[in-house]
Order: C-alpha cells, then structure tokens, then sequence
C-alpha cells in the first residue's frame, strides 16, 4: 500500500523516521524551518543508510531518494496521509505546533507525536479537531529497534488509531496500542521501574554502577531481547506463568514492599552516578560509543531477521 507522510522536525528523531519510512517505499517530506539542520539531516541519513547496507540490513541506499526535504510546512503537508511530529518535549511549544499543522493539512490527514510522555488529551487540547490525534512514541533509534507505543486520548477516533496502527505495520515496525492514557505510556514506565530500583540499588551502596549494568547486559537483557518479562516466568517454572507465581509471588510482594519511596533523582545522587559513569566512559568518547551501540543494534536487527526467517516457532 502507498503511503505518503512528513515527518516533522529534522533532529536525531526525526531523521531515524525518515529512514523507516523511506525503507518501506513510503513518499516521505522532512520539513524542519531550519535549513541548516535539514542539510545536517541529509547527511546523517546518508551515513545511517550507508551503515545500514555495511551491517546487511539493506542491499543499497537507494531508499533515502524518497526522501524529500521542504522548509515550507504548507509544502511539506501537502497530499500526506500521516504526519510524525518530532518537534520539542514541550507541551506550549507541542500546543503551538499541532495548532499550525491541523492548519496546513487537511482534514483527513492523521496528526501523531514522537513525544515520550506529553498525552494526546494535553498537546490536542486546544485544536478543533482533536479526535484525529494520537502519540505514536518510538524507541531511539526508530530504524533498529521496531517498537512503537499508539496511545490515542479519549477522544482519538477508534479508525484513526487503526490505521496508525496499519500503517506502522507497513512501515516494518512493531506497534502496540496503551488502551487509555497513562504518564510514560507502556515502555517508559517499564523502563522507569527498573531505572528506580537501580538508583536505589547503587545509592544504597548494595552495587557498583559497573556491577548493575553487568546484571543487565549479561543477565535479564540476554533473555529480554527474544522474550518479554511475562513469557520469561512462564518458561521459568515447571508448570509455566502460575505455577511461577505460587513459588516466587511471595518474595516479589515483600520486595515491592521496599519500593515503594521514589529513589533519589536528585543533583547530589545524579552526580555520583556521573562520577561512577565517567571512569568507565569518557564524556569525550560518549559520541564513538553512541556510534558502537547503533552498529551492535545493527548486529543483533540483522540476527533476530536471520533467525525469524528460519525459525518456525517464532
């Protein structure tokens, strides 16, 4: 099915989602007011595709010529379907940019945000037509890791968020829908759960910094890669999901019973975890190491496809 979309906003976001657009043979417009950071886009995509050919994830980076580059948002908005917002984590300054793009669009065309936690029901507020509305929230960087979270608000219509949905499908991701709104949608809460008993870990002085990521990398993550958290514990017992539960319910209710203050977020703490950060990564090197991560997620995009095509039980 053909699609044409803009993406709006050409920053770190933006420009992953003109690559999954791009790569599934969508017509994709980048629209950003800024024309130096348009050129900064187009050379970033470039450098993206190209790794994305070194790593076999793709035969050639001839899909970044769908990709147009417009300063003008009535141009850029011209005969889309769906826009993805990219703009700032900012709710006036989200308020004020849906409010020019219901007004440059049609009212057909679909409005999602990238944002990772303003709620459709707060940056749609003020539009005439918010029921056309949703956040459709990626995962850095969009192009290697599929997921994305729809969370439409009450409002949102019930066909706009299914074809949200169709689309992200036909876009190669992997959306899931949050059913009503909720602070840090799905991912960040889960995300946040684990960064919290960290904090507290670390702060408490029951781990080193090093230590807790060790746990991760070379524990849970392993199994979390292929496997979610809940799939994890039904294989984890004999008898599969209750069965787990009949024998470690117990202990996980009394440690939820030691988290329930909020960790320290605070200056002094984040300080420490900078300290403790910097011995084993230089601020200097934290570029070149962003670039590793992408090239391992790579690595493992290009496995998780080879064994998915081989793997009947997927």
């Amino acid at each position: 099915m053909s699609h044409h979309v803009a993406v709006v906003g050409a920053g770190l976001i933006g420009r992953a989602w003109a690559i999954v657009f791009a790569r599934a043979g969508f017509d994709v417009v980048l629209h950003d007011i800024s024309a130096e950071a348009l050129e900064k886009a187009a050379e970033s995509i470039e450098a993206s595709a190209a790794d994305l050919v070194a790593a076999g994830l793709l035969p050639d980076t001839v899909f970044t010529a769908r990709i147009r580059r417009e300063p003008d948002l009535a141009a850029a908005l011209a005969g889309v379907d769906y826009v993805q917002e990219c703009g700032p984590e900012n709710l006036d300054a989200k308020q004020a940019l849906f409010g020019e793009l219901e007004a440059a669009c049609t009212p057909d065309t679909i409005l999602g945000s990238s944002t990772s936690g303003i709620l459709a029901s707060d940056f749609a507020a003020k539009l005439a037509h918010p029921e056309r509305c949703l956040v459709a929230h990626p995962v850095n960087p969009p192009y290697l890791i599929p997921l994305v979270e729809l969370v439409p608000s009450a409002v949102t219509r019930a066909d706009v968020t299914e074809r949200v949905h169709a689309l992200m499908v036909d876009a190669g991701q992997v959306p899931i829908t949050v059913r009503q709104e909720i602070t840090g949608f799905v991912l960040n809460r889960l995300q946040g759960a684990l960064l919290n008993e960290a904090l507290r870990l670390v702060g408490g002085g029951y781990v080193s910094a090093e230590d807790l990521d060790n746990t991760v990398k070379h524990g849970l993550g392993l199994r979390w890669s292929f496997m979610g958290p809940l799939e994890t514990i039904d294989l984890n017992a004999p008898g599969g999901i209750a069965d787990y539960g009949a024998r470690y319910g117990p202990l996980y209710a009394g440690m939820a019973e030691t988290q329930s203050s909020a960790p320290d977020w605070g200056p002094a703490a984040m300080a420490e975890l900078e300290r403790a950060r910097r011995e084993l990564l230089a601020e200097d090197d934290l570029a070149a190491r962003q670039a590793w991560r992408d090239r391992r997620l790579m690595a493992l995009a290009a496995h998780k496809r080879d064994m998915d095509n081989t793997d009947p039980d997927r």
